[in-house]
């Protein structure tokens, strides 16, 4: 769904090898990456659950932390047992887990 100008997306569901997860994009357009690093604010965050592996999760990690701002290191939670939470260099946050 187009935002009222119709200069960006505010909903857009994607998918990787038939899964779905949901994006909810949220900040102004264009963002100012620096201050988005700054303040560790999510400008969309991806959900990306069942990655399979804690080796697939670091890699993940390893990728997307180049740049960008750690939010939660991979840890252990009670429904996932491995996971994290990264702001890429272009301010798009990442939950990754299995």
């Amino acid at each position: 769904m187009k935002n009222d100008s119709g200069t960006a997306y505010e909903h857009c569901e994607l998918s990787v090898n038939g899964e779905g997860f949901l994006a909810i994009g949220e900040a102004k357009n264009p963002c100012d990456v620096d201050f988005v690093h700054k303040m560790k604010w999510e400008t969309m965050t991806f959900n990306v659950f069942e990655m399979g592996t804690e080796d697939n999760v670091q890699r993940a990690f390893d990728v997307l932390r180049d740049g960008g701002v750690v939010i939660e290191a991979i840890h252990e939670l009670p429904w996932s047992k491995c996971c994290a939470t990264v702001i890429d260099k272009y301010g798009v946050c990442w939950w990754i887990a299995i």
